[in-house]
């Protein structure tokens, strides 16, 4: 079963960024298993000291989520121009260790003003040398459409753009394998 971790960068009970997220979930087929992670509240601010000694629990299951997947999907709010806090610090305890590197990531976007932060999760995925996946970056444009989740999932256009969200995060990955694969038979023979 292919498995997506999706991850929410608002803590918010009400928040549209989860709520797209758990409207994806449904939208899945049934060979796709979204995996919502719901402990970003739980992370402590990150340290660099407390790393050394061996990261905190919550930052090793989160770690090993991500690790465990075969694509991420992150749906994230915009605040004052900048990423939300929350998603930041989870991010910033996954730089020093493997987790994100060659990941196919996909960034969901709940507001089209939320512009400025999408770009800069982009840039900060791509440092981390994640492997955002253009086709699997939307816009899903539910603020101020009265949209609940069973309303995205009613909705024809909202979910005809999740949906292929789901379906570019999986080609995304699924191409990365082809790659690799074509990769490692030139290292093993030194030609195609």
């Amino acid at each position: 079963m292919f498995k997506i971790l999706a991850i929410s960068g608002s803590l918010r009970a009400a928040s549209l960024n989860g709520m797209l997220l758990r409207a994806v979930q449904r939208l899945a087929p049934s060979d796709i298993h979204v995996d919502l992670y719901r402990g970003l509240g739980a992370l402590p601010p990150f340290n660099q000291d407390l790393e050394a000694v061996g990261p905190p629990d919550t930052v090793v299951e989160l770690r090993t989520r991500i690790i465990s997947a075969q694509s991420v999907l992150i749906a994230a709010p915009e605040y004052a121009h900048g990423v939300a806090g929350v998603i930041k610090n989870a991010l910033d305890w996954m730089v020093g260790n493997e987790s994100f590197i060659d990941k196919p990531v996909g960034l969901l976007n709940a507001s089209p003003r939320a512009s400025i932060a999408q770009a800069a999760l982009r840039e900060t995925l791509i440092t981390m040398s994640a492997r955002v996946v253009p086709a699997a970056c939307v816009t899903v444009g539910i603020l101020g459409s009265g949209l609940d989740e069973e309303g995205i999932n009613q909705h024809g256009a909202v979910r005809g753009i999740a949906s292929a969200a789901i379906g570019r995060a999986i080609d995304g990955s699924r191409s990365y394998r082809v790659n690799l694969s074509e990769l490692v038979r030139l290292d093993a023979d030194g030609r195609r």
